[in-house]
């Protein structure tokens, strides 16, 4: 360990830093849409929508079953040969689409599983009183649902950041491109990779407080 250079990392640190909104932007905006779609993905295996739940159950199996990385490389490499207009699609929205169609097909179980597991009778008694399922669903069984969902759901966040990583792939300037970047110019890439890993752990474990503090306040009603 002669050679460790902590100097190194600290000013790594700084450099990284610089960067850090570029990550949370793509985890955010991944988050976002992902979490919409999985709401919808989640509805149509619930009431088995005709012509659409047969997709939604091979586009889930696609995106859990397949690496995330394949699946970006397929979106922004592979798709524009056959789609043309795929080839102004810069690497940024690329990765932000990639990472929220792979994380939504996990959410949408996720939610699915938090909705069924809310009692029946409470539809049904929704309904007696003159609801619609739109309104039933929004004012009584998501709400409820989303107490039950919320751990699944910060995981599967934490999973987005830690996989918006690999957006450095197709050329995204993010921590983890920029931390390669160093590392291959000062030939340092212990320490580049280790400020990396320490400056992603303690996103997550900020994020991990926060999680905990909605689950908190969400706990409190019951």
């Amino acid at each position: 360990m002669d050679n460790f250079d902590i100097q190194y990392i600290i000013n790594l640190f700084y450099i990284l830093l610089k960067y850090i909104h570029v990550t949370l932007s793509i985890s955010l905006l991944s988050m976002i849409i992902g979490i919409t779609l999985a709401i919808l993905l989640a509805l149509i295996k619930i009431y088995k929508i005709k012509g659409l739940y047969f997709f939604t159950n091979v586009y889930i199996s696609f995106f859990r079953g397949t690496p995330f990385i394949a699946q970006l490389f397929l979106l922004y490499f592979g798709l524009p040969e056959i789609i043309p207009v795929l080839k102004n699609l810069n690497a940024y929205n690329a990765a932000v689409i990639c990472l929220a169609l792979n994380a939504s097909a996990y959410m949408a179980e996720s939610i699915r599983a938090a909705i069924t597991s809310i009692e029946k009778g409470q539809m049904e008694a929704a309904l007696s009183l003159g609801m619609t399922n739109l309104q039933a669903l929004k004012l009584i069984i998501i709400p409820q649902a989303a107490r039950i969902a919320i751990p699944s759901l910060a995981n599967n966040f934490i999973d987005i950041i830690k996989g918006s990583s690999l957006a450095f792939t197709i050329g995204v300037a993010e921590i983890m491109g920029k931390a390669q970047m160093e590392g291959s110019a000062s030939y340092k890439f212990f320490e580049s990779y280790l400020a990396v890993a320490l400056l992603y752990w303690v996103i997550v474990l900020v994020f991990e407080y926060l999680q905990r503090t909605v689950e908190y306040k969400f706990n409190k009603a019951y």
